[in-house]
């Protein structure tokens, strides 16, 4: 028997599939449990109708996360740190002050989540620092820690 399924299944399949089971575990426990649904021509239409709206809502998502990544890559943050004695900071830069500095000087609100920093920032210079958008596109901004 031909169902659609309505949700994830584990070790049958995903939301949408399309799959051939047994009439008797389709009868017993797919459907009664509402986790799929028969596969009629209308059915099947429905799904292919949500299936595509939702490839067309990734792929939005995905060009303005693109377009975004092309204006961030222009930006430029300039943190302001305290030094002692030799130019050596106190403390180091994080994610946070970055997303910060974002905010206060560019009006961009980002999740510090989002800013891939490797190590914090020990010393003042010029420092390239990864933005993940979306999980296919990211962008590189240029952060420069200047001694106050």
């Amino acid at each position: 028997m031909k169902v659609i399924l309505q949700q994830e299944v584990k070790k049958v399949g995903k939301k949408g599939d399309i799959i051939e089971v047994s009439e008797g575990y389709a009868r017993n426990y797919l459907l009664p449990q509402k986790l799929a649904i028969p596969a009629t021509n209308s059915n099947v239409n429905n799904a292919q109708q949500q299936k595509d709206a939702e490839q067309r809502k990734i792929q939005r998502a995905v060009d303005e996360a693109r377009v975004m990544a092309s204006q961030l890559s222009k930006v430029e943050v300039t943190l302001p740190v305290k030094t002692g004695e030799g130019g050596k900071m106190f403390g180091s830069v994080t994610a946070k002050d970055i997303a910060e500095a974002l905010v206060a000087q560019r009006g961009i609100d980002l999740d510090k989540r989002k800013i891939d920093l490797k190590d914090a920032i020990k010393s003042p210079g010029t420092f390239p620092v990864t933005i993940k958008i979306h999980p296919e596109v990211s962008a590189q901004i240029q952060v420069h820690v200047r001694p106050n």
